[in-house]
């Protein structure tokens, strides 16, 4: 079987943080003053950043539960997990793929880059005095024994409402894709981390994002054979959702 890559289309933008983000971090118990929960920093500039990971899966775990393809089964442990879809041939594992060691094992289409922020939000919070550490705010939350009504305090580190990150994807689309289906699917899955939430605490008002994607280009054989730049890419239109 022959694999012919037709062209890479790029959907670039920004995310905007709407409620405090916490993503990517543990539970590492910091200093006096620190959180309990910490974001994900990059260790050469301190910066927070969204993983891709955290993005693709979020958008491919939505997409799943609405199209009703989650089923139940057991993690390598044996206990009860929600597995995803391993077809190999619906939009989402094409789009998303599926594991080289499952029989229908299929490369991804979608490749998810890690998100900073964007130059404007990197310097209002390296100035901002009102951060609570570097680049963030510490959230304070209470825990109520329903017994003895202790409170317990913790710290939870998030990106403040307000930041923006850099969104930069790429779609692969090959030879026999209904590019305008994939895309569409793309575009499907953004909007639904926009009307749900990214990272944790979600039901507690966390990870509210709003996506906003620049005009999209692309990249063919020849752009590539010639050195030329990405081009527009006509034919798709972006959601208003997503402008």
């Amino acid at each position: 079987m022959t694999i012919r890559l037709v062209k890479k289309v790029f959907l670039e933008g920004n995310i905007e943080v709407k409620t405090g983000l916490s993503v990517g971090g543990g539970s590492v118990g910091l200093e006096i003053g620190g959180a309990d929960k910490v974001v994900v920093r990059n260790p050469l500039t301190n910066q927070p950043y969204i993983p891709g990971s955290s993005l693709k899966g979020k958008m491919r775990s939505l997409l799943e539960k609405l199209d009703g393809k989650v089923t139940s089964g057991k993690d390598d442990k044996g206990n009860p997990t929600a597995m995803p879809c391993k077809c190999g041939t619906c939009l989402i594992c094409q789009i998303f793929g599926v594991s080289a060691a499952e029989d229908k094992g299929t490369a991804a289409r979608l490749i998810v880059r890690d998100s900073n922020l964007t130059e404007e939000s990197f310097k209002k919070l390296e100035k901002s005095k009102s951060t609570d550490m570097p680049f963030t705010e510490v959230k304070t939350e209470v825990v109520i024994d329903r017994i003895t009504s202790a409170a317990t305090p913790r710290n939870f580190e998030r990106v403040p409402a307000g930041a923006q990150f850099e969104l930069n994807m790429v779609c692969n689309i090959y030879e026999g894709d209904k590019e305008v289906e994939l895309l569409g699917k793309v575009f499907e899955g953004l909007r639904l981390v926009q009307d749900d939430y990214l990272g944790g605490g979600g039901s507690r008002g966390y990870g509210q994002v709003k996506f906003s994607l620049n005009p999209l280009t692309c990249k063919n054989q020849e752009c590539y054979e010639n050195n030329k730049g990405a081009v527009p890419l006509e034919g798709i239109q972006i959601p208003k959702e997503l402008l």
